[in-house]
């Protein structure tokens, strides 16, 4: 019987972390070393998706024969990038700004098989609308993309890897 395959998270972020802990699958963490600037003119899905490729890339050498998840997320509201907040007074200051409007969340999920080096991406897209900060609707295939780890995308790439999710 085959060796189930080490699955890897390219990720300090606990809430991908956690998300992932939700699949029931064993997996170690592992920091990229990656710098998470955008490039010039370069668009929002195509800055996740290019991060997240290059964050399970990064942590290639130290295991070579692993199953590697990278992901990131970048959000924009009317054209204009949202960065971390940092800390809770520029997060409620982010969600003020956002009362009343629309926030567009790209989150791409990287699936690299270290081995043979082929890699699955996908982007999925969520959008938040925003009321007057008592109230928030969300439009999504897959609610865990908004925390930062898209799961059913995660979850198809593993199965056509060969891991089986349950």
């Amino acid at each position: 019987m085959a060796q189930p395959r080490r699955l890897v998270l390219a990720s300090t972020s606990a809430y991908r972390k956690a998300l992932l802990e939700r699949l029931a699958l064993a997996f170690v963490v592992a920091a990229p070393q990656v710098d998470e600037r955008p490039l010039a003119g370069e668009a929002p899905a195509d800055t996740a998706l290019r991060l997240a490729a290059l964050k399970a890339q990064s942590v290639r050498a130290a295991h070579r024969d692993a199953l590697i998840i990278g992901s990131d997320q970048v959000a924009t509201s009317a054209g204009r990038l949202l960065g971390k907040p940092g800390d809770h007074a520029n997060a409620a200051r982010q969600l003020r700004s956002l009362s009343g409007k629309s926030a567009d969340f790209h989150t791409a999920v990287a699936l690299l098989d270290a081995a043979g080096g082929r890699m699955q991406t996908e982007v999925v897209p969520c959008r938040v609308h925003f009321r007057q900060f008592d109230d928030a609707r969300i439009e999504t295939d897959d609610p865990t993309s908004l925390i930062g780890l898209p799961l059913i995308a995660l979850s198809a790439m593993l199965e056509r890897a060969g891991l089986s999710v349950i």
